[in-house]
Formats: C-alpha cells, sequence, structure tokens
C-alpha cells in the first residue's frame, strides 16, 4: 500500500472522462489498497480514484459511512451505476479532498441505489440513505467529471477558484490532517 497524493482542483485531471474497469486483477486490488490507505490518512468518508491520478471507473465510502463498523473495510464500488433516487431530497454542506476546507451546500436523494462490482470481482447493489446515500451520490460525481464546483454560482465559483489557486500544497495538508 501507497499513500497516494490527492489531485487537487482547479487540476484539470478531474475533468477526465472515466474509464470502465476490464477485469478486478492485481493492479485494481492494489490501486483500491492505495486508495483506501489515502483516504484514511486524509480523514476522508470516500475517494474516487481519479482524486489519486487513475481515471479507472472506482470509488470507495467508509464502511462506517455505509452502516458498517469501523474497523470494517470501506465499500469498494467498481464500474458503479446508480440505479435510483428517492424524489425525497435534502441540502447539506459537502467538504471534498479536492476541495480543502471548502464546504458547499448540495442537494442531494435522501436514499440511493447503486450497482457495482466489488473487489471479489462479484456485481452487487448497495442501498443506502442518508450520508451513504449522499457519499455514494458525491463519489458518483467524480466519476462523471462533476464537482462540487458545479453546485454553486458563478460569483461563488470564482470566489473558490481564487481560494484554490493561491491554496499551497502545505495548507492543504494542514486543513485535510484537520479532518475537512
Amino acid at each position: 500500500m501507497a499513500l497516494r497524493p490527492i489531485v487537487k482542483y482547479p487540476d484539470n485531471f478531474l475533468r477526465q472522462p472515466t474509464c470502465a474497469v476490464a477485469a478486478v486483477d492485481d493492479g485494481i486490488k492494489k490501486l483500491v489498497a492505495d486508495m483506501v490507505e489515502t483516504m484514511y490518512a486524509k480523514n476522508g468518508a470516500g475517494l474516487a480514484a481519479i482524486q489519486v491520478g487513475s481515471n479507472l471507473r472506482i470509488f470507495i465510502v467508509e464502511a462506517s459511512v455505509a452502516g458498517g463498523d469501523e474497523n470494517d473495510h470501506p465499500v469498494v464500488f467498481i464500474n458503479p451505476t446508480i440505479e435510483w433516487l428517492s424524489d425525497d431530497i435534502e441540502s447539506s454542506d459537502e467538504g471534498c479532498l479536492s476541495f480543502p476546507g471548502i464546504y458547499v451546500p448540495i442537494k442531494r436523494s435522501l436514499q440511493a441505489r447503486v450497482r457495482a462490482t466489488g473487489l471479489d470481482g462479484k456485481e452487487f447493489v448497495a442501498e443506502g440513505e442518508g450520508l451513504y446515500a449522499r457519499a455514494m451520490q458525491h463519489e458518483h460525481d467524480h466519476l462523471i467529471n462533476k464537482l462540487l464546483i458545479d453546485y454553486v454560482g458563478p460569483l461563488k465559483r470564482q470566489m473558490i477558484k481564487r481560494k484554490m489557486e493561491k491554496m499551497t500544497d502545505e495548507e492543504a495538508e494542514e486543513l485535510q490532517a484537520l479532518g475537512d
């Protein structure tokens, strides 16, 4: 396992098209292990592969967010598709490891159902509500090149962009260490 640097906005890599995973092989398992280590080191609740420099269609969600025990392995979503979103919507502030220190109110469905392949190579369906549904939607957004900044108006977008362009790597690391 290795800690990978987080790709931060406004890096154009975050807008790269993502590619389907052909097979769950040792390379995919290594990438996921690196993602898990990186997510925990940065105090994240989820992480998409594109955020660590891979354009593969993979994201993970921390186990306790997914309704499991905090000692469980994060839920791994390979080639995920959102099958259903509830009509019930809630607005809540979201942060993102690619936008350290930035929080944006985002309207999301309270429940979600996602079909994906797991690290074992088998297809599964995850249904979640509340924070789990929000996390699945947020991480899936990364796979379709939708970012936190896309949920705000033009003025706030410019403010966030300026703040991110001025932020040094050291400042970003400090914000992430605080549990961004």
